[in-house]
């Protein structure tokens, strides 16, 4: 079966996941508000407040903006999200996915600040994104993955009924695209063994037009319960699959 990708998108309430199949699935996606050369922070804020105002349990997950360039490969090194305000400037570095922080902030809500790029790369949009929280020390429980999935799951059907028949099958790991090629191995108690799992190159949200990332997918049918994962370099992002 294949798995389902969505998005929540700067004027919908939609969910993001990412897919198990090596081409890109269809997506259910809403309409973006806007594609230009910046974009309303209110529309932005109206979105992404919506995760921090949902009261079931999230403590596993975290909530970013992603900047989409319409070119593929756009962003490149040093691209930042500016909020600007009347009165100041906010700087939001983005990670190497197009990433940032979101700041909720009521003056830049009230005055409707501009939310723009450093550089000129032409219409962009702004998605929020849903991943895993990605530990420091590189060791995976399986059993924690999987509720943090179940986590992304509830919020995805909190936001979209649909879900509601779909099910956590597993997460995916995304690495950039240069550096020494990543390892995921998942060991297993008794019998005591390990898998290096299969390294893919692939976006890591299905819907999102820069593919040049290294993926890893993790099944949670494949491994024992009681496994762990493991990774010597840390993640970019880690994203639920729901099927």
């Amino acid at each position: 079966m294949r798995a389902l990708s969505s998005t929540l998108l700067i004027a919908a309430s939609a969910f993001a996941v990412a897919s198990t199949a090596a081409a890109a699935p269809s997506a259910v996606a809403a309409t973006v508000a806007v594609d230009g050369d910046w974009v309303s922070y209110r529309d932005a804020y109206r979105a992404m407040v919506v995760f921090e105002k949902y009261g079931k349990p999230k403590s596993l997950l975290q909530h970013q903006i992603q900047v989409m360039p319409r070119e593929k490969a756009a962003l490149g090194e040093g691209v930042r999200l500016v909020l600007n305000g009347q009165d100041s400037q906010l700087n939001l570095p983005l990670d190497a996915t197009g990433r940032a922080v979101f700041p909720l902030l009521k003056a830049a809500y009230d005055e409707n600040a501009a939310l723009v790029l450093n550089r000129k790369l032409g219409p962009f949009k702004l998605r929020a994104r849903v991943s895993l929280v990605v530990r420091p020390d590189g060791i995976y429980d399986l059993a924690e993955l999987r509720a943090a999935c179940e986590q992304a799951l509830d919020y995805a059907r909190y936001l979209d009924a649909t879900f509601g028949k779909k099910n956590c099958v597993g997460v995916r790991f995304g690495f950039s695209r240069t550096g020494a090629a990543p390892a995921l191995v998942v060991k297993r108690v008794q019998p005591a063994e390990a898998t290096e799992l299969r390294v893919l190159d692939g976006p890591i949200f299905s819907d999102d037009a820069d593919d040049g990332f290294r993926i890893v997918n993790l099944r949670f049918g494949a491994h024992p319960a009681r496994a762990q994962a493991t990774t010597q370099d840390p993640p970019l992002a880690i994203v639920p699959l729901f099927e």
